[in-house]
């Protein structure tokens, strides 16, 4: 058990060093104003970053993400194999409820890092930054905001990770059983990279527009006052002011992203685990996708978490 946080832990951390700079393209395309757009797509939002902040712009926030992986890959490990345990048997109807339970409660730790990393990933570089990094960006909000505004988008993030996580799972665990992923298959890395990358893009799709919400909602305030009262208001004038491809705004980014997100996870996660247990086989029944799948999972990944 100790061994499959490690594990998942270090696969965790690489995800997020190769997926962070998408990540920060895609939230600056979902808060951008539609009137005065500052960014033509995903490859100009990229340059205009990098020729403007350099590459150490893509890595605003990043702070955040790490310091929360730990904690959010304890509470997806033992929620997910908890009740997959609770469930009784390995199905892909439990991976899902389990996946879903555990994308639930990892929201409490979730909601406010996903907040600090969005305002680390809008503000200004230079002097006129506001924050300092992740913990000093919470500090102030709690200051300003109290604790509600630390957990600003909690209902939208739940909205999100629930369902993600549940289709996460499914997707993987439907996904290794039709490649035939077995202990001693010489093509298992690759076939577990696919299935997670996969995995990871479905899981995207499945609640993506939630997610456009979400971003608002904690950019919400940043550059003026705030502008959406709620979740079904922030949908209304989202809507009425620029139509359904809204929600699909950074999508691209993000899909970019997922795969090899998944792809850094696994792999990373395949050498800790062979590196240290060898060749010793999954004991039959154990649920392969728990440490993979929690490390790299939507929104940061994350989905926050894919």
């Amino acid at each position: 058990m100790a061994l499959d946080f490690l594990a998942g832990c270090a696969g965790g951390v690489a995800g997020v060093l190769v997926g962070h700079p998408f990540d920060t393209v895609k939230v600056r395309l979902q808060v951008q104003s539609a009137g005065k757009p500052q960014y033509r797509g995903t490859l100009h939002c990229f340059r205009s970053i990098v020729k403007q902040e350099s590459v150490l712009g893509l890595y605003k926030g990043l702070g955040s993400p790490l310091m929360g992986l730990t904690f959010i890959n304890a509470l997806v490990f033992g929620v997910q194999g908890n009740t997959l345990r609770a469930l009784g048997r390995d199905s892909p109807l439990n991976q899902f409820l389990a996946g879903a339970a555990a994308g639930a409660i990892q929201c409490v730790i979730c909601c406010p890092m996903e907040l600090a990393k969005t305002r680390l990933q809008l503000q200004d570089a230079g002097a006129a930054r506001a924050y300092r990094g992740s913990l000093h960006c919470l500090a102030q909000t709690y200051r300003r905001e109290g604790l509600r505004g630390v957990n600003r988008g909690m209902v939208a993030t739940l909205l999100r990770e629930t369902p993600s996580f549940g289709v996460y799972f499914l997707a993987y665990d439907v996904l290794t059983r039709a490649l035939g992923c077995e202990p001693g298959d010489r093509l298992l890395v690759p076939k577990l990279l696919l299935a997670g990358g996969t995995a990871g893009i479905a899981s995207w799709l499945s609640t993506y527009p939630v997610d456009v919400v979400k971003s608002r909602l904690q950019a919400d305030g940043l550059r003026g006052a705030p502008r959406y009262r709620g979740i079904l208001d922030c949908v209304r004038q989202s809507y009425q002011a620029e139509g359904w491809r809204v929600f699909t705004r950074g999508l691209a980014s993000t899909l970019l992203r997922a795969f090899p997100v998944n792809a850094a996870t696994f792999a990373t996660v395949t050498v800790v685990l062979t590196y240290v247990r060898g060749e010793e086989a999954r004991p039959e029944g154990e649920a392969v996708p728990a440490a993979p799948a929690a490390a790299a999972g939507p929104p940061l990944a994350q989905p926050s978490s894919l």
